[in-house]
């Protein structure tokens, strides 16, 4: 890809792509892709691959990771460590395995420096709202949601960073589908770094996570997404050198219903209990790692289009909302930070 073969096209490069691009020159290794399902999606993971490891035996490894994450964090499988938490009685406390304890810990401090935008405690609401693993009963009323908007809150939960122990204070309902998949990006990028490759791409759902360079010496080339109906002339064509970077985007074109008569999508606010404004079409974080681009995507999301650039901007992030202006005509506004990235 030449990046800069169109006057539209912005390019975003990091700080310190040289010492990335010197890590993966002359290598001599072998470069494979590997891919497979997850979490209700697809993984894609380009890597050089050390010798003697093979192609296989990292495939295996990585699936029994993602394997391992499904097990403790789906709020679709019933037997999770997560759904088995939801389930816990009142003000017992509950060891959470390693990963677990670690993400839901990433998803609190981004809930208390995001004001409580990102909530991992909006399970039931997401569930009402018919974004949960099954079809909300068709009789509910605005008391049902006004009880599940009570029972929420980040706040009411504590963790004991020594036990690796979470408090179930009662009723309530953990979902970490705002932050899983950009942990298990992070978890599957140390599966790589404890092999000692050099340079590898991992993407699962759209979450992307970048280390060095490609053997040739060139960057890991990414495409922000635009929304699918923007006009050409509305929004520049965006790449970014992914090299020792994560990529994370939030938006409501991807997933959205019918509910009680208007479109809505998944994301759900945690202040209003109902689904986010949908104003912004999408917003793009880039930062070290996956877990926190992920989660602050949907912050600053929820956050709205004038508090969620002022929120980037005091937090420092490298951020690009995406405004709507009417069919197919959008805006797109950046923190200073993402700023200084462009070449």
């Amino acid at each position: 890809m030449n990046p800069n073969r169109a006057a539209d096209r912005q390019v975003l490069v990091p700080q310190n792509l040289a010492s990335h691009v010197l890590s993966a020159v002359g290598s001599g290794q072998p470069f494979v892709t590997l891919e497979g399902a997850t979490m209700g999606t697809t993984w894609t993971v380009r890597c050089i691959l050390p010798e003697p490891l093979s192609a296989q035996a990292i495939q295996a490894e990585i699936e029994a990771t993602l394997d391992r994450i499904i097990r403790q964090m789906s709020h679709w499988a019933p037997e999770s460590d997560l759904c088995r938490f939801n389930r816990a009685p009142a003000n017992s406390w509950h060891p959470l395995p390693d990963e677990f304890f670690h993400v839901l810990q990433i998803a609190l401090e981004v809930a208390e420096a995001s004001n409580g935008a990102l909530d991992p405690t909006v399970g039931r609401l997401v569930d009402l709202h018919g974004f949960g693993p099954h079809e909300p009963a068709p009789d509910l009323s605005d008391a049902d949601f006004e009880i599940a908007h009570q029972q929420m809150g980040w706040r009411r939960l504590s963790l004991d960073p020594t036990s690796h122990r979470a408090l179930q204070p009662g009723d309530c309902q953990l979902d970490l589908s705002s932050i899983a998949k950009g942990g298990a990006v992070d978890l599957i990028s140390e599966v790589l770094l404890a092999h000692d490759s050099p340079a590898f791409l991992v993407e699962i759902g759209g979450e992307i996570r970048g280390h060095g360079c490609k053997p040739d010496g060139s960057p890991w080339w990414c495409l922000l997404e635009n929304p699918p109906d923007a006009r050409a002339d509305s929004l520049a064509e965006t790449v970014v050198a992914l090299c020792g970077l994560s990529l994370a985007s939030s938006g409501d074109f991807a997933r959205r219903r019918t509910h009680r008569g208007r479109e809505i999508s998944h994301l759900i606010d945690p202040g209003t209990g109902s689904a986010a404004s949908m104003d912004l079409a999408s917003v793009s974080v880039l930062a070290p790692t996956c877990i926190l681009a992920d989660a602050w995507a949907t912050a600053l999301y929820i956050a709205g289009p004038e508090h969620g650039p002022l929120l980037a901007e005091s937090h420092g992030l490298a951020a690009r909302f995406i405004h709507r202006h009417g069919p197919g005509v959008y805006r797109e506004s950046t923190t200073s930070a993402y700023r200084e990235m462009l070449d």
